[in-house]
């Protein structure tokens, strides 16, 4: 399984990204994928989920300010954010699990500061 994501980068305050992650080594219609956040000094935790066919799911401090989805021709999920803060400042990661193993791409870093 290789999970690669973009679409990091440095953004003010109250701005916007979106990350991309494509994946392969998987029946990708098949598996959720997952984002992930892990901030310096932290644990890493849950952005947002999204199910084969299924609702979304996100982290409390989501709030409704981003929005996951997938593609499954591409075989790519995507995150948009919004009304980013300091707070969301953190590296990335793209997940999913295949046969009782969870599966991380290499992270993208998102700096959130003015």
């Amino acid at each position: 399984v290789q999970l690669q994501a973009s679409g990091g980068g440095s953004v003010q305050p109250g701005g916007s990204l979106r990350l991309s992650c494509h994946a392969s080594g998987i029946n990708f219609r098949l598996h959720t994928m997952s984002w992930f956040r892990q901030a310096l000094g932290k644990q890493r935790e849950m952005v947002a989920q999204i199910p084969s066919g299924g609702v979304p799911d996100y982290g409390d401090f989501v709030a409704g300010r981003f929005t996951v989805s997938r593609d499954n021709v591409r075989r790519t999920t995507a995150l948009e954010m919004t009304s980013l803060t300091p707070d969301d400042t953190a590296v990335y990661y793209c997940s999913t699990t295949r046969q009782g193993r969870q599966f991380w791409g290499p992270g993208t870093l998102v700096t959130v500061s003015s």
